[in-house]
C-alpha cells in the first residue's frame, strides 16, 4: 500500500469509529428523551382519562377505532373491561404477557405509592411505552388502566435511527474526501522528493525541489534536500574538475619531461657517436644538456614545491614582514634585466604600510614570480609598479603592469597548472607553468587570496592578501 491510501484508510478507520460511537450515544441520548417525554405525557393523559373512566363507572368510555391511545382497563380481578386501538387489537396483543403483568405489579402496589407504572416493552411482537395507573372509586381500588402508543414509539425509533444513519453516511464521504485532499497535499512533497532522488542516483544532479510555503517539516526536509544536492552537485563538480586537472597535469608532465630529454638524448648520441668533432661545438653541447638538466630539476623541484605546498605539509616561518623594505629589496633582483628591456620599476608602498604576518622568504618566491610574469609580458618602455593597503586587518599588496593583458577567456585559468595564456609561448621562452600555481598556493597557505584583473592591451594588476601582524 502507498502512503497516500495507508493515510486515507488510517483516517477513514478513526473517523468511521469516531462516528458509530457518536451515532450509538446520540441514538441512545435520542431514544431516552423521547421515551421520557412520551412517558411523562401519557401519565397525565392516563390520569385524565382514569377519572373519566372512574365517573363513568367503567362501562361507557369506549375509545373510537381510530383512537391512536391504545386502552386495556381491567377490574380488580384483572378481569379486561375494554381493550382497544384497532391495529393492536388486530395484533392479538392485549393479552402480551409485559402488559398484563404491569396489570398485575399495578393492582398489588403498596398503598405508600401510587401505583404508577412507566415501561418501555420491546419484544418479539410489538414496541412498546406504557403507563399503567389504578383506579380508585371512593378510596377503594376498583382495577387499572394501561396506556401505550406502540406504533409512534415504533415509528419514531426508526425514524431517528435513519436520520443518524444518513448524516453518519455523509460524514463518512466527507471525512474521505477531505482525507484523500489532505493526505494528497501531505504526500506530494515526499512524491516530488522521491523522483529527484531517483533523478539524482542515475546522475542529475541539477535535480532540485519545489519548497512549500508552509514551514513545517516538509518544508525543512525538501530546502534539506536542495542544500545536499547543491552540495552534491558542487563536490561532484568539483570532483571532475581535479580529475580532468589531474589528466591535464599527468599529460603536460609527460610533454614538459618529453622535450628536455628528447634534446639530452640527441645531444648525448651525438656525443657518443663523435659526430660532432670539433671542441668548441662538443663544449657547448654539454652545456646545452647541462641546461636541459637543469629545467627538469627545476621542474621536479616546483612539482615537490607544488606538492608540499597543497598537502599543508610545507612549514612555513612566520613573522612580521615589511612590506615597502621586501619590496625594494626585490626589485633590486630584477631591476638589472628589466632595465635592458626598458622596463622601469616603482615601489608605491609606504614606508607606515602595517606590517604583514607572513615567511619573508616564501613571499619573495611570490613577488619574484610576479614580476618575472609581468616583464614578460610588457614591451619597452612600459612599467610595473607594486602598491599595498590595509583593510580589515588584512594587508592587499597589488603587483601591476602595462603589458599586452590576459584575454577575459584566459583569465579563471592562469593559476592553473602548465596553463599558458599565450599558446605561441614555448616552455623555453614561457616558464615552466607552475609559477603562478606556486604563487596561488603559498598565498593560500598563508590563509589569504590571490586574484587578477585585466583587459587585452590594458595591463594586468594581480592582487593578494596577507593577514596583518599583530601589534
Amino acid at each position: 500500500l502507498s502512503l497516500r491510501l495507508k493515510l486515507v484508510l488510517s483516517y477513514l478507520a478513526v473517523a468511521l469509529g469516531a462516528i458509530f460511537i457518536l451515532a450509538i450515544a446520540v441514538a441512545i441520548a435520542v431514544q431516552n428523551y423521547f421515551n421520557s417525554t412520551q412517558l411523562e405525557g401519557l401519565r397525565q393523559q392516563a390520569q385524565f382519562r382514569a377519572q373519566q373512566a372512574i365517573f363513568e363507572r367503567m362501562h361507557n368510555n369506549t375509545p373510537q377505532p381510530d383512537d391512536p391511545v391504545v386502552f386495556i382497563i381491567v377490574d380488580r380481578n384483572q378481569s379486561q373491561v375494554i381493550c382497544s386501538g384497532s391495529e393492536f387489537l388486530k395484533q392479538g396483543n392485549c393479552n402480551d404477557p409485559v402488559l398484563t403483568g404491569a396489570i398485575s405489579e399495578t393492582l398489588s402496589k403498596n398503598k405508600e405509592t401510587d401505583g404508577t407504572i412507566q415501561m418501555v416493552a420491546n419484544n418479539s411482537t410489538f414496541s412498546s411505552l406504557f403507563v399503567c395507573i389504578p383506579l380508585n372509586y371512593n378510596g377503594q381500588l376498583i382495577g387499572a388502566m394501561l396506556l401505550t402508543t406502540p406504533a409512534i414509539a415504533q415509528y419514531f425509533s426508526q425514524q431517528a435511527n435513519l436520520a443518524i444513519f444518513i448524516a453518519g453516511l455523509i460524514v463518512a464521504v466527507l471525512v474521505i474526501i477531505f482525507s484523500f485532499l489532505f493526505a494528497r497535499r501531505l504526500t506530494q512533497p515526499l512524491e516530488a522528493l522521491t523522483v529527484a532522488a531517483e533523478q539524482m542516483k542515475q546522475g542529475k544532479y541539477t535535480q532540485r525541489v519545489e519548497v512549500p510555503k508552509t514551514q513545517d517539516e516538509l518544508g525543512r526536509l525538501a530546502s534539506t534536500f536542495n542544500d545536499m544536492a547543491n552540495t552534491i552537485e558542487a563536490d561532484v563538480n568539483e570532483l571532475r574538475h581535479q580529475e580532468q586537472a589531474r589528466r591535464d597535469l599527468t599529460a603536460n608532465i609527460a610533454h614538459d619531461l618529453a622535450t628536455p630529454l628528447t634534446a639530452i638524448q640527441g645531444f648525448s648520441e651525438a656525443l657518443a657517436d663523435e659526430v660532432i668533432t670539433d671542441a668548441e661545438l662538443r663544449q657547448e653541447t654539454a652545456q646545452r644538456i647541462g641546461r636541459e638538466v637543469q629545467r627538469l630539476r627545476r621542474m621536479v623541484k616546483d612539482l615537490q614545491q607544488m606538492s608540499s605546498l597543497e598537502s599543508g605539509h610545507a612549514q612555513l616561518d612566520l613573522a612580521p614582514l615589511d612590506m615597502h623594505t621586501l619590496v625594494d629589496e626585490t626589485l633590486n633582483v630584477i631591476r638589472p634585466e628589466c632595465e635592458q628591456m626598458g622596463v622601469t620599476l616603482h615601489n608605491e608602498i609606504a614606508p607606515e604600510t602595517p606590517s604583514a604576518f607572513a615567511d619573508s622568504d616564501r613571499i619573495t618566491q611570490v613577488l619574484l614570480n610576479l614580476l618575472d610574469n609581468a616583464r614578460r609580458h610588457t614591451s619597452t618602455d612600459g612599467s610595473i609598479s607594486i602598491r599595498a593597503y590595509s583593510k580589515e586587518n588584512v594587508l592587499y599588496t597589488q603587483v601591476h603592469d602595462t603589458g599586452t593583458g590576459i584575454d577575459s577567456a584566459d583569465l579563471p585559468h592562469i593559476f592553473e597548472r602548465f596553463y599558458r595564456a599565450d599558446r605561441s609561448r614555448t616552455r623555453t621562452t614561457g616558464g615552466s607553468g607552475l609559477g603562478l600555481s606556486i604563487v596561488k598556493a603559498i598565498i593560500t597557505a598563508h590563509g589569504g587570496n590571490i586574484w587578477a584583473e585585466s583587459n587585452p592591451g590594458q595591463g594586468t594588476t594581480i592582487t593578494f592578501t596577507l593577514p596583518l601582524a599583530r601589534t
